[in-house]
């Protein structure tokens, strides 16, 4: 079952960055560049578990967003979207956990491989949590202009907003 609007998906699956935004111990947005991985639900992210403030803040307050924005990241499209919704950090296993994602990752960002087999070298890269994303509400620009109102849809199989 998908959880977003068809457009909404085809661009999760093109961005190269989305930026996800938490919200800090003081109650403001903070924003982080990192790569969304989509698997028809939900929306994953990794961090590096070493003194990860984004880790601490989704703990704290699980709501966020991720914007789809940069149209470098996307090869050129013009749409935008924001996805509202509840994060979890998964960190049962920073060694291998992310690893599930991992096909998506490879699809999205065939380099990944390079750096799995990199990985004595660069250990402390793999130390990840994951960031699991579950959309509640999403908002798509479908020509990018902002000045115009954005399709609104809610999550399918949600009944609640996100703020």
């Amino acid at each position: 079952m998908t959880t977003l609007p068809e457009p909404v998906e085809r661009l999760l699956d093109a961005a190269l960055v989305g930026e996800l935004t938490v919200v800090d111990g003081t109650g403001h947005p903070v924003t982080y560049p990192l790569i969304p991985l989509y698997d028809g639900e939900r929306i994953y992210m990794t961090s590096s578990t070493l003194f990860s403030k984004k880790l601490e803040h989704i703990k704290a307050n699980p709501r966020v967003a991720v914007s789809i924005t940069d149209p470098v990241a996307v090869g050129g499209r013009t749409d935008r979207a924001t996805i509202q919704g509840d994060a979890r950090v998964m960190e049962e296993d920073p060694h291998g956990g992310w690893e599930r994602i991992l096909p998506i990752w490879e699809k999205k960002e065939p380099a990944i491989v390079a750096f799995l087999k990199a990985r004595v070298a660069l250990p402390l890269f793999f130390e990840r949590s994951l960031i699991e994303i579950t959309p509640r509400r999403s908002l798509y620009w479908s020509d990018g202009d902002a000045a115009v109102a954005p399709l609104v849809a809610v999550a399918e199989g949600n009944g609640k907003e996100a703020a």
